[in-house]
Order: C-alpha cells, then structure tokens, then sequence
C-alpha cells in the first residue's frame, strides 16, 4: 500500500539485514551461531573514554542542549592535532574538518550533496555497500572499478572508459581495504587518484575507516598525506574500529575545504549533529587513546594468525593481511559452483557459523565470503573445526 520511491525500491535488501533473519531463524531453533559476518567490535570501548562520557552526562547539564551541526570546536581542534601528530598534516579545524553522525552517514550524504541525477560515481568494486548504495540514493550511476587479487585488489584506471569519466563526479577508494583487507605499501596508488581527479574534475574521496586496524608494523598511508590530496578530496574517518565505538556513532571527515563545507549545508538540513557527550569523549579517545589501539591491535592480530594459519590447513585459501578486522576468504574448490550467498546461507544451516557473502559488496565478489573477527578468543577454534567438518 505504501511504496517508497523508486530509488529505494531499486535497491536490493541490505546484506546484513537479510542474514540477521536467518541467524534469528537457526537461534530460534537452538543452533549455537557464532558472528562472523558484520564488521561490529566485540571488545568494549576503552574506560577512559565511558569515564568521560558519564563525567559530561552527569556534571555539565548544558551539554544536553543541541550540539553545533558541526561538530564542537573542541573536537575539530582534536581531529586537527591528531592528523599533525600522526601523519604530518594540517588540517584547519574550521573549515577543514565535519563531525559526522559515524562516518558511514558521512560518506552517502557526500553522494547526495554533489551528484546529480546521472552523473557518475566511480566505485571499488567489492567494496562496503554504502559506496555505491549512497550513490543510487543520490539518483546517480555507478561504474564499478574492478578490485581483483591479481591486481593487489587495486583498481586499473587506466581501464575506466573516457565517456563513463567525462560524466564523473565521485572516486571511491579505502585502504585498509573492506571487505578484501588489502593495503597500500606506500602513497603512490594516492598519487594517481590524484592525477586523475585533477583531470577530470573529481572528488576524491578516501574511506579511512580502518586506519589504526593495522598488524605488524604496519603504518597505513593517509590520502591527505599526499602532496595535492587536499586539492581535490577529503579523508573520511571512524571511532568505531579504532577506539570500539561503533553504538556511539561518531566520526569524521577532513580536507578540501569547499567539499567539507558544502557537505556541511547538506547535513545542516538534516540533522543536528551529534551528542555533546559524546563528541567530548570522541576528545578524549583523539588524545588519550594510544595504548588503547595497540590493545585493540594485539587482539585482532591473535585471532588474524590463528585463522589464517588454521584456514590454510583445512584447505580454504586466504592470505594474511596487514589490516583490517577481516579475512577475505575464497570459497573452496568443492563450493565455487555455489556461489558465495548460497554457500553463506548453507554454511550457517549446516554449522552454525555466519560470514558475509562477497557478492554483497559487488559482482567482483563472487567466489569469496567475507569472516569478520569479531567473537572471543575461545570461539575460534570452535569455526575451524565446524569448517573441517564440511572440507573433506
């Protein structure tokens, strides 16, 4: 009786939505599952962080009011600091930087503030559903760019047709990468992206959600550390991976400054920005939080080498990956013809254990299954052997 418009109509169901329902399904029938589809940290958000929080609730009532849409200059100057400390840029607090209601709203709220109906958005390809669904929403097409093992999970510009980029206006990139949890040896994939928004009038756009979500070593390259980046994109950032922040919605968005403020006048139609408790203790996490993430890190690299190592044994292929709370898992020989919806509905019947079918971030997908790893320690010997049991 009440149709939504033909944007939404158009889209398919949410990924996560359609395997909630079936995992409530398995639970109603007393199958013991174990999550490892949605991307939502199990470890809780660091004392400091609640400590703030409930000290702002309690004691300073004028907090309750609206917030500034914006976000809290306090915070801004935090996200300004942090970007210098860690990565040697400026960013003016001012202009330059957008507290988001988490960056995932931030991110298709960009699509609807700069697309026309028509215009293109150019897409990783698998890639978090938000990429391209914010653009569908915004009446815009999406060119799929083609992430494949072979390439590194990097797409080849050079492949991108000259009619689809004269009709841009979006490129979409994110590294550590989700779902395939690829990563960036260094800024010189940012330096092409560079190149080509320049020519062709581009926003760049950089999914940065997982920028502290890094193993052995390994430092992830931030776009607007690149020589130009702020010309002609900006730098989308989460609480919710680095800090287990995900219920808290809180996030950001830093660079070009006329991209961040138009972004800014859309969302000043929409909303009001987000609780003032809550962005004092996204404060507190920015400046108190480093041995926090090396906790957070040391957690997700355990269970990452046990699975990999594990994985490999029983014969499902997977590589270790430098970032990310993702394995990036390419369905067995014996399932391939299956397909990876299928294989994630019958691996949840017949084990109990849930993952995320790839072709749910994108036709480039297909063949893998995504395993988030997002459950206690002592549950993950319990996935290897439900999976050895259906491998041979």
């Amino acid at each position: 009786m009440f149709k939504p418009n033909k944007k939404l109509a158009s889209l398919p169901p949410y990924l996560f939505a359609r395997i909630k329902v079936l995992k409530d399904e398995m639970r109603a029938k007393g199958v013991d599952v174990i999550d490892l589809d949605m991307g939502n940290p199990d470890q809780p958000t660091p004392d400091f962080v609640i400590d703030r929080f409930v000290d702002t609730v309690k004691n300073h009532h004028n907090t309750h009011r609206y917030p500034q849409a914006k976000g809290m200059p306090r915070l801004r100057k935090a996200i300004s600091e942090w970007y210098a400390k860690k990565y040697g840029v400026k960013i003016d607090s001012k202009n330059e930087a957008l507290v988001l209601i988490g960056s995932k709203e931030g991110v298709c709220h960009l699509s609807m503030t700069f697309l026309e109906p028509g215009d293109y958005a150019l897409i990783p390809d698998p890639t978090y559903p938000v990429h391209f669904n914010g653009a569908y929403l915004a009446g815009g097409k999406v060119y799929y760019m083609p992430l494949l093992e072979k390439n590194n999970y990097l797409p080849d510009l050079k492949a991108i047709p000259q009619k689809v980029l004269k009709k841009s206006k979006i490129i979409v990139f994110s590294y550590p990468n989700n779902p395939t949890s690829a990563s960036l040896p260094d800024n010189s994939f940012f330096k092409k992206i560079i190149a080509l928004a320049k020519k062709y009038k581009l926003i760049a756009v950089h999914d940065f959600a997982y920028a502290d979500v890094v193993f052995d070593g390994y430092k992830a390259p931030s776009f607007l550390a690149t020589p130009g980046a702020k010309e002609v994109g900006v730098e989308f950032c989460s609480f919710s991976k680095t800090y287990n922040m995900a219920g808290w919605r809180l996030g950001y968005v830093a660079g070009n400054k006329e991209i961040v403020g138009q972004l800014e006048k859309f969302k000043s139609f929409l909303d009001y920005g987000v609780f003032t408790a809550v962005q004092l203790a996204g404060v507190a996490a920015l400046e108190e939080g480093d041995k926090s993430i090396q906790k957070m890190q040391k957690v997700y690299q355990k269970r990452r080498d046990y699975m990999v190592e594990n994985l490999n044994k029983i014969g499902w292929y997977v590589q270790k990956p430098k970032g990310t709370m993702y394995l990036w898992v390419k369905l067995p020989a014996k399932f391939q013809k299956m397909g990876s919806l299928k294989f994630s509905e019958y691996l949840l019947r017949k084990t109990g254990v849930s993952v995320s079918p790839g072709v749910g971030f994108g036709p480039s997908g297909e063949g893998y299954i995504r395993m988030a790893l997002v459950t206690n320690d002592e549950r993950y010997s319990h996935v290897i052997k439900r999976l050895k049991e259906i491998s041979f």
